[in-house]
């Protein structure tokens, strides 16, 4: 009981430090990047780039990104947000309008962060370079989601270890299989 109280305490105390501590030049660039990423537009943009230029590595990359930002969408969105009904940050806490612009679904956990991570770490194995310049919005979006008001960090932390996990599935399930079925 004590740990999930303490968790408690640090996600309020995070949160309310990111809410007014972020400068207002700053958030406006963070919601910018968000915006960018909502409905993985930005994924799916970046994964159009590397089809375009990227040859073999690029296709190889943009697929399995793809694959593990769905894999994570689903595992977030569809099963997570579902079991657990987890309210959003209060209102009270943030000092600017962003915060009237969230969504009503539950906060835990964050959706957006779970498909940047897997995104980004499902690329960069194919293509390093590239899925450094992806970590990027990556971190940016992590970031937004508390600054914004949307998440708790520990939202924002179960979400990138989904992202993680999916990329991981994703890059290791076929062998599995393929080793299942022989």
């Amino acid at each position: 009981m004590r740990l999930l109280t303490g968790l408690c305490d640090a996600d309020r105390s995070l949160t309310k430090r990111a809410a007014s501590r972020i400068p207002p030049s700053v958030g406006k660039v963070l919601s910018a990047v968000e915006e960018a990423a909502e409905s993985s537009k930005l994924w799916c943009g970046a994964a159009a780039a590397m089809v375009w230029l990227g040859g073999w590595r690029g296709r190889k990359a943009a697929a399995t990104g793809l694959a593990a930002l769905a894999a994570a969408q689903l595992i977030s969105n569809g099963v997570c947000k579902q079991a657990a009904d987890r309210p959003r940050p209060p209102k009270e806490w943030f000092p600017h309008d962003e915060v009237d612009d969230r969504p009503d679904s539950s906060s835990f956990p964050s959706g957006h962060t779970a498909a940047a991570v897997a995104f980004t770490s499902a690329v960069a194995p194919s293509w390093p370079a590239v899925g450094a310049a992806c970590a990027v919005p990556a971190a940016t979006v992590a970031l937004e989601r508390v600054q914004s008001g949307a998440h708790y960090p520990s939202d924002v932390a179960v979400g990138a270890a989904i992202g993680l996990a999916s990329a991981w599935l994703t890059r290791h399930a076929p062998r599995l299989i393929l080793r299942h079925w022989r």
